[in-house]
């Protein structure tokens, strides 16, 4: 299976809410909605991939319960083997120099931009169910 060439810390996440710094490279958010209370100034975005961002039948049976993180993660991977071209966009923008993937959960740890992230990192491995 194909290893990422692409170096970890090239590929960051931040909360929506946190401010913008120049250090983030291009800021793309990940998720399906837009933040609440976030202004289109404020988020300072490069670009929306709302396609990459969960179903919405996946975030609402999700709902941020780590208990459901493990077949969250499952679920989630399985929707982005639909999601090439996005995910090959977001891996040449990461080759060309330092990418933030922005999400609005409070939870850090468990949101779709972690397992977006993994994806990201592995390489062409998530196309054959890993």
């Amino acid at each position: 299976m194909p290893k990422s060439s692409l170096v970890p810390s090239r590929v960051r996440l931040k909360r929506a809410y946190l401010p913008a710094e120049p250090d983030d490279g291009a800021r793309i958010l990940v998720d399906r909605l837009w933040p609440r209370g976030v202004s289109k100034e404020k988020a300072a975005l490069d670009e929306w991939m709302k396609d990459v961002g969960p179903s919405t039948e996946l975030r609402k049976w999700f709902g941020h319960d780590p208990e459901r993180w493990d077949e969250f993660r499952r679920r989630y991977r399985g929707e982005l083997r639909h999601h090439a071209e996005e995910l090959g966009r977001l891996r040449a923008l990461a080759g060309e120099g330092t990418v933030t993937l922005v999400y609005a959960a409070r939870d850090e740890e468990h949101n779709e931009a972690v397992v977006l992230r993994e994806v990201l990192l592995e390489g062409d491995r998530h196309s054959s169910g890993a």
